[in-house]
């Protein structure tokens, strides 16, 4: 089964139903956890900038139902899924960066030109 825990995806075994809730034992991560406040993406300036570490393998976390899918196809091996995880954030951030810095450079630019 895929699992999403605290931003992060997982693959996972259930270990048992409880309610609205199940336990699931994490196999591999699919998406590594998003970093800094996610109430406020992408802010920097917020009072705690949350370090999210994925969760490790066959650490078992209570997940609501709603949020748990079936997963087909073979479960990867959880240190490479790891590092495949966290190299695509990693690689999302960078994209981002130089969005910005793009973005920032245009502006100051068009700045300029409307003086």
């Amino acid at each position: 089964m895929q699992a999403e825990v605290r931003s992060g995806q997982y693959v996972g075994e259930l270990v048992e139903i409880n309610g609205p809730r199940m336990l699931v034992k994490v196999l591999a991560v699919l998406k590594h956890p998003e970093q800094g406040d996610l109430h406020n993406p992408y802010n920097p300036d917020v009072p705690m900038f949350h370090e999210r570490r994925a969760l490790s393998y066959t650490e078992k976390t209570t997940v609501l139902k709603r949020d748990v899918k079936r997963y087909s196809g073979q479960v990867p091996d959880y240190s490479a899924s790891l590092k495949a995880a966290t190299a695509a954030e990693i690689e999302a951030l960078d994209r981002l960066q130089r969005w910005a810095s793009k973005g920032l450079e245009q502006l100051q630019q068009l700045q300029k030109e409307y003086k």
